[in-house]
Formats: C-alpha cells, sequence, structure tokens
C-alpha cells in the first residue's frame, strides 16, 4: 500500500480506507489546527517520533470505549468516593500535556509529545476543542488525560499520573462527563490492557468510520468544560 505525501492544503487526506496494514497513512504537513481539525474529522491522527517527520495514521482495527459502559473496580470506585482526588476540567491544559510528555520521557521510552505537538494541542485548546481532565491533591496536580472532542466523539490521546491511581480516577471522571453530555464514545487509538480492563473494545475500520460520521452529526460541545455542564 502507497504511503501518501501531504500537500500545503492543510483539509486534504486521503481516505482513510488506504492506510497500510499497520496503519500509517500518509507523510508529512504541518500540525495546525485546521490541519488537525480535518485530521480528527475522519478519525486520522498524526503520531511520530524526533527522528521521523509527521505521520498520520488510522488503524484498523481500532478501540474504543463507550463512556456509559466503563468498567470500574470496587477498589477504584472506594477511591473516587474517598474524595483523595479532586477532579477539574479544562483547569491546567497546559500542566496535564506536559505532565504527559514527562512521564513518558521518565519511564525511558521517549515521548511522541513534542513541543510542537505540545503547542498545536494548546491551540486547540484555546479554541475549545482540546480538552483536560486533572486530578489534585492538596492544590498539586498529580495526574490527569487530555483529548480532543469532534462532535460527540472524544479522541483520547494520553494520560499520566505522579500519585497512584490519579489517572485512573481522572480518566473516570472523564468518561462520566462524556457519558453525561450524550458522547458516543471514546477513541482509544492503541488497544491496551489498561484501556480493555475499562471496557474498551476494538472494532473494524468501517464500524468505526459509521460511529464517527454519526457522533459528528451530533453537534459539537465546545469549552471550557467543567463538571456538569459542558
Amino acid at each position: 500500500m502507497p504511503i501518501f505525501a501531504l500537500t500545503d492544503e492543510p483539509t486534504l487526506f486521503p481516505r482513510p480506507s488506504l492506510a497500510e496494514p499497520g496503519g500509517l497513512l500518509a507523510v508529512g504537513g504541518d500540525l495546525c489546527p485546521e490541519r488537525l481539525v480535518a485530521a480528527y474529522r475522519r478519525g486520522i491522527f498524526p503520531w511520530y517520533d524526533e527522528q521521523s517527520p509527521i505521520l498520520w495514521w488510522s488503524p484498523d482495527p481500532r478501540p474504543i470505549l463507550f463512556p456509559g459502559q466503563v468498567h470500574v473496580s470496587r477498589r477504584l470506585e472506594r477511591t473516587l468516593r474517598s474524595g483523595t482526588f479532586r477532579l477539574s476540567l479544562d483547569t491546567d491544559f497546559a500542566g496535564v500535556i506536559r505532565g504527559c510528555a514527562g512521564a513518558r520521557r521518565a519511564a525511558g521510552n521517549g515521548t511522541w509529545i513534542l513541543p510542537e505537538m505540545i503547542e498545536a494541542y494548546e491551540a486547540l485548546h484555546a479554541a475549545g476543542i482540546a480538552h483536560s481532565v486533572e486530578a489534585w491533591q492538596d492544590e498539586v496536580l498529580v495526574g490527569g488525560a487530555y483529548g480532543v472532542a469532534i462532535g460527540k466523539a472524544f479522541f483520547g490521546e494520553s494520560m499520566f499520573h505522579a500519585a497512584t491511581d490519579a489517572s485512573k480516577v481522572a480518566f473516570v471522571g472523564l468518561c462520566r462527563h462524556l457519558d453525561r453530555l450524550g458522547f458516543h464514545f471514546i477513541d482509544c487509538q492503541q488497544t491496551t490492557g489498561h484501556l480493555c480492563r475499562f471496557g474498551a473494545v476494538e472494532v473494524r475500520r468501517g464500524e468505526f468510520t459509521r460511529r464517527l460520521e454519526a457522533a459528528r452529526e451530533s453537534g459539537d460541545v465546545p469549552g471550557p468544560w467543567t463538571f456538569g455542564a459542558p
């Protein structure tokens, strides 16, 4: 399968069905907000590292999670109810995305959350399209997650924790908020045991595309978000 080179036209992408078996679809372009939104609207996302150009992906199959069906263990439910963490939405997007980047570097695996990625997603956040959920202890940010909302679909990007269970509590809080807003699904991008334990299931690209089209037609919920309200 060919890998397509993007042009200067930010809204022009090849059909996701043309991706290679591993999910790689295109290379090049930039991370301007217009291009990022056009990509996510088609179910395409960027993922690359310092040694490569910008790579654009459309995996098949694809893990998604239905917010109203998130699996929460008894132990985690007790933590949620204990008040150990205070949760907020769209309060410290910069802290969350940098926490995610730092956590990946600390793990020794490098990170795809490069400075230009941080700048690009902060621009999406300023436009009310990218969102964060934060977990706090004693007014210190100890965990969180961020992603992109397109219609009633949420594209999860990354999460981090600096205290046990902080990212899990933040993620469950986000799921419950998305459920209240009527979001159809969360795109998890890559299948992991961690996400499967929360209830993520794999769907084929055709089903993912149909679900994304329906979610787009349901209308946007621009930020900033707060718990209990869009």
